[in-house]
């Protein structure tokens, strides 16, 4: 089984993220997905860092999809509760041996876990056809860096504003599972990048980008302060996605 630790963090990842995805992914992520990917019968997919599977459960009939995750325990749990797709136990950040070319790759909230994650878009154009096309979806780099961002409150002016501390800067930021209990916490990695870093990694990698959305949170507040968190969420998004098309594109 390879080295990563996610592995570790397997137990806890599959409760967060559960059968039909966390909220965020059943609310925001794949509505918004699978409508940027517009998926037809036949197409080819690969899903690079699939965790457990929560994107093939939700791909439509007749799309092959092939799943791939270096977390050995993650791709158990993607394959007990898909019976229908392929999944793949390799490293996306080492060369891919699969002959196949697919239409279109995801890297969906994979990229910021990656120490390089150069090396994976590269993985995913080699897998592409050309004019086959790519799906990133990041949290976003602008306004979410894990430990170096945070809500503050304005009282005087009655506005909520994101505090930023950090963002040009490549960062190795260590994550706890579970902070309040030590005999089950345990400890992974997420990676910051500025946006410009991910944009310069396309182009090397012979991408041309064609869509940048940025997703924001559907939830809503209770209380006297309702108006004003709403507010804000509307203002500062949550996630962020880019579709980039490996050239010799062609439309649609």
């Amino acid at each position: 089984m390879a080295k990563t630790s996610w592995n570790k963090v397997a137990g806890w990842y599959k409760k967060e993220v559960g059968e039909k995805g966390s909220y965020y992914h059943q609310r925001v992520i794949l509505p918004n997905l699978l409508r940027l990917m517009s998926l037809k019968p036949g197409e080819k997919v690969a899903d690079l860092g699939c965790g457990q599977g929560v994107l093939g459960r939700a791909i439509p009939e007749g799309v092959e999809y092939l799943g791939i995750d270096i977390a050995g325990d993650l791709i158990d749990e993607a394959r007990r509760l898909d019976k229908k797709h392929r999944y793949l136990v390799a490293d996306i950040t080492e060369k891919i041996n699969i002959s196949n070319k697919f239409d279109k790759a995801v890297l969906l909230l994979t990229l910021q876990n990656l120490k390089r994650p150069f090396k994976a878009i590269e993985n995913a154009r080699n897998l592409l056809k050309n004019g086959g096309r790519l799906y990133i979806v990041i949290n976003h780099p602008c306004f979410r860096v894990p430990k170096h961002s945070d809500w503050e409150m304005d009282k005087i002016r009655g506005v909520q504003w994101r505090k930023m501390d950090v963002y040009m800067s490549h960062l190795e930021i260590p994550i706890e599972s579970s902070p309040f209990d030590k005999k089950d916490n345990k400890i992974t990695f997420s990676y910051h990048y500025p946006l410009s870093a991910y944009t310069e990694m396309l182009v090397d990698n012979g991408f041309v980008i064609e869509t940048i959305e940025e997703w924001v949170s559907d939830k809503k507040s209770e209380g006297a302060m309702a108006l004003v968190e709403d507010k804000a969420r509307r203002e500062f998004p949550l996630f962020m996605s880019l579709v980039a098309c490996r050239r010799q594109c062609s439309p649609g």
